[in-house]
């Protein structure tokens, strides 16, 4: 069961990538004014200009080096660097063509549809979606297909919503309640609603997670924002600390090659994570709107990997939300079986869940299946005044059922035995509705409220990220304690009214925390607006929705979960390749500068790769620098492997795995290249050919 939050299961599969349009794209995207986005890779980007630019025409630099020219060196170094820059681009294109893939499925559903409009004199006409606006009133029947987002207020539909979702059963939308959300593009399979357009063409969630999944507006989150603005102002750092190692070189007898001095600071700079960290936000984005989840921005999703405090509902999200009746108590001299038969009658017309299963216990015990429909005078239904609700058979008897508190107060008492079963019954968890007959109470019949398969797992694993659970109910103290206990959270708040959410979230913010919760209800929105994650239901209202940063197209509350789960894989991700970027910089300097400085006394004893030749040891770290990029490409669009750990865990974890990692495999790597360089040096083909294109280019 743990592997369900450690590994999050996308609902729609990631799309095949266009990998022409991202080679293409690739290119493009070494534009000046697209490479300065990035100071990290600017920085590679001028330099390989300006290697280029000697390469071609040295003879504009007179004075460039302190021995005799090679031109060959130069343009190897420039062949590299253009690699570099190459391979930074493409890691950020292929994400980019992966959301423009899941942009193409996206936009299957959006369709040239027309729509029956309702005018303000009552008559109909006949409009293209694309032509209605908010506040458009529209009828859709059977058949036809939902014009754009809005909400049912007037009818109730089956609605198939699988060319989004990928669910292939029907929901219901009907007006009157918090089930009113309809969304452009999906089909009404039975029944006639009338929808209010809640939304322009090209501002509907469909249209906003497109452009999402596409990055056309992808903003930077704080955490990118700052990781960017650290390694611009390391990259500037190493530009002085090369600058002044360039000063104290030309003041010693050691020469060397300004080619050199620009390969050690590239190798020396950050382009690892600088040339993966665009890629590795976007492909979040991706893995978010895999599950089904669409994210108003980059920010929403790093939000979730940043949380402390979720906030959770009880039914549905921690319980199934359908009571299960499981057993029938009956007071003194009244017998179990005639207890079961008033159960069934008084549940014969109620077609709610627990209802049901209140009939079917009665089945088990004894009760034959026609006894379910008694001739009746009439149906009391349920009301919040009475909360109860049974019949009134004709020959003048009344069978009810309903709250303890109600029915002892209609009744006008209760026998003790049985008042104490349910008072039992319910420090326990489960919900004692009292049966009556005649306004005399007979017993009680036990309701149990199920806890979801996996969620207390789930929630350990919370638990364990540091992440502290509080579940919210309407429930009293009792039941609510009883289920906290069972399902394994934090904390609960019982009697909850719709601005307890709101009012708990203004209390954990202000003690500093960062809070996720869900919500479908038009009263739900203030508290979505309000928290750092609000994860709003497809089904719920439009307020909801409009008012959360997230909107799960599922209606799957313990959605959440998995999404505070891809929130901590995007952090892991980008933490894992700053990590392996900073350790292989360091092991690469251990790698270069011995085999730079060959014969200088107190240096040269650090070569322990036996890197003799400085050329081709600057040329083969310069190599690996541009390689290394690609290499880590899959890690940045899959993402870091990811199971719920502790902090100290997950720094050990990450120390060793990419820390380490890092380190031994820039040595491994530059000794590698180094010798693969050797052996093409050597080669009867290689080496000529290389030789007459320098020759060709300098003429």
């Amino acid at each position: 069961m743990a592997a369900a939050l450690s590994q999050p299961q996308s609902h729609r599969r990631a799309p095949r990538i266009n990998l022409p349009a991202a080679l293409k794209l690739s290119i493009v995207r070494m534009r000046p004014r697209d490479m300065v986005h990035n100071p990290v890779m600017f920085v590679v980007y001028v330099f390989m200009i300006f290697t280029a630019v000697v390469t071609l025409v040295p003879g504009w630099f007179p004075d460039i080096s302190t021995h005799q020219f090679s031109r060959s060196y130069f343009f190897a170094i420039t062949v590299i660097l253009f690699l570099t820059v190459w391979f930074s681009t493409l890691s950020e294109a292929i994400a980019e063509a992966q959301g423009k893939a899941q942009a193409e499925s996206l936009r299957k559903i959006q369709t040239g549809t027309r729509a029956r409009k309702l005018n303000p004199d009552g008559s109909q006409t006949w409009v293209g979606a694309q032509t209605l606006r908010k506040g458009d009133v529209v009828w859709v029947q059977s058949g036809e297909l939902v014009p754009l987002d809005g909400d049912v207020f007037e009818g109730a539909a089956e609605i198939d919503e699988s060319m989004m979702t990928g669910e292939s059963a029907a929901v219901t939308r009907e007006s009157g309640g918090d089930k009113t959300s309809v969304l452009g593009g999906s089909q009404v399979l039975q029944g006639k609603i009338l929808v209010r357009i809640s939304s322009d063409p090209g501002l509907s969630f469909l249209d906003r997670m497109i452009r999402l999944v596409e990055g056309t507006r992808r903003e930077k989150s704080p955490n990118e924002l700052a990781l960017t603005l650290l390694l611009s102002a390391f990259t500037a750092s190493l530009l002085v600390v090369l600058l002044t190692f360039q000063y104290m070189v030309n003041s010693s007898a050691i020469v060397l090659d300004l080619g050199t001095l620009i390969a050690l600071l590239v190798c020396l700079m950050p382009t690892t994570i600088g040339g993966l960290l665009p890629a590795i936000g976007i492909a979040a984005v991706n893995r978010v709107s895999y599950a089904n989840v669409i994210a108003k921005s980059g920010r929403a999703v790093e939000s979730a990997g940043d949380l402390d405090v979720l906030i959770l509902d009880k039914t549905g999200t921690i319980t199934t939300g359908n009571r299960i009746a499981i057993e029938f108590i009956p007071a003194v001299g009244v017998d179990k079986a005639a207890l079961a038969y008033a159960g069934a009658v008084a549940s014969a017309f109620d077609e709610t869940p627990e209802g049901r299963s209140i009939l079917r216990l009665a089945v088990r015990r004894g009760v034959a299946r026609e006894g379910f429909r008694p001739t009746v005078r009439r149906v009391v239904p349920f009301s919040q005044d009475r909360r109860a609700s049974g019949v009134v058979l004709v020959d003048g008897r009344e069978v009810l059922k309903g709250a303890v508190g109600s029915m002892t107060e209609y009744a006008g008492g209760i026998p003790p035995e049985v008042e104490r079963a349910a008072r039992d019954a319910a420090a326990t968890g489960i919900t004692p509705l009292a049966i009556s007959e005649d306004k005399k109470i007979i017993g009680v019949v036990l309701l149990k409220d199920v806890v979801k398969p996996g969620i207390p797992d789930r929630l350990r694993e919370l638990r364990l990220m540091g992440i502290r659970t509080i579940m919210c109910t309407g429930d009293n103290q009792i039941t609510a304690r009883a289920i906290a206990k069972e399902a394994g959270v934090d904390e609960y708040v019982a009697d909850a009214k719709p601005e307890s959410k709101l009012a708990l979230i203004e209390r954990e913010k202000a003690a500093g925390h960062l809070v996720a919760m869900t919500g479908d209800g038009t009263n739900d929105a203030p508290a979505l607006a309000r928290a750092d994650v609000g994860l709003a239901m497809n089904s719920g209202t439009s307020a909801a929705k409009e008012a959360g940063n997230m909107v799960d197209l599922d209606s799957d509350p313990t959605k959440i979960i998995e999404v505070v789960s891809l929130g901590k894989q995007l952090l892991i991700t980008r933490g894992g390749v700053t990590t392996f970027s900073v350790t292989n910089d360091v092991a690469k300097y251990f790698a270069l500068l011995p085999a730079i400085f060959v014969g200088v006394v107190g240096v040269s004893e650090l070569n322990i790769l036996g890197l003799h030749n400085a050329s081709l040891a600057v040329l083969s770290t310069l190599f690996f620098n541009a390689i290394i990029i690609p290499l880590m490409v899959p890690v940045a669009l899959r993402g870091a492997p990811f199971r719920p750990r502790t902090a100290v865990e997950l720094l050990r974890n990450n120390i060793i795995v990419y820390g380490l990692g890092g380190f031994l495999s820039a040595f491994v790597g530059i000794w590698l290249c180094y010798h693969g360089l050797e052996i093409a040096a050597a080669s009867p083909f290689i080496a000529p050919a290389l030789h007459a294109l320098v020759h060709l280019m300098g003429s």
